[in-house]
């Protein structure tokens, strides 16, 4: 089997346990008032679900393949690929995710977009810093402000 059908199967896998708990397990504990709403906080991961098991049953089956193209992946020649990238950019994620509370949003968030960008090859600093500055002022702008979720903007030790 291919590497992309092995994926395909992991993630059908993920999707099905998603869907059952988001079908069977997220909704019982909802107050009864909640139950009465048009739109659940289960109806966005029931849909993602659906759509995940569908598209990974296409790869399954093989209907989106046609013939074999140059840039399809071959598991053979694995080494080949930019693995080091990925890896880095996986590192760069946990990072993020360690530092998001005691680095604050504004510096955790500045601090992954400009990591990244520099690990997937952009050497333009002042793009770097100008593009990461006002995604994650925009950002942090939109969860702040407009949907009043609170994300501590500054460092831990400054106190706020």
């Amino acid at each position: 089997m291919a590497l992309d059908r092995w994926v395909a199967l992991v993630l059908l896998g993920v999707c099905l346990a998603y869907g059952y708990t988001a079908w069977f397990t997220m909704d019982e504990a909802l107050p009864p008032i909640m139950k009465r709403l048009a739109v659940w906080p289960s109806s966005f991961p029931k849909v993602l679900s659906v759509v995940g098991i569908i598209l990974c049953l296409i790869v399954l089956s093989g209907i989106e393949k046609g013939e074999e193209k140059l840039g399809d992946i071959d598991y053979r020649r694995l080494y080949e690929y930019k693995i080091g990238q990925a890896l880095a950019i996986l590192a760069l994620m946990v990072a993020y995710a360690l530092l998001l509370r005691t680095a604050g949003f504004l510096l955790a968030t500045s601090g992954f977009l400009i990591g990244g960008s520099l690990i997937l090859g952009e050497r333009r600093w002042i793009v770097m810093i100008l593009v990461a500055s006002i995604t994650t002022l925009g950002i942090w702008y939109l969860v702040q402000e407009i949907l009043g979720i609170f994300l501590r903007p500054l460092p831990y030790i400054l106190g706020t």
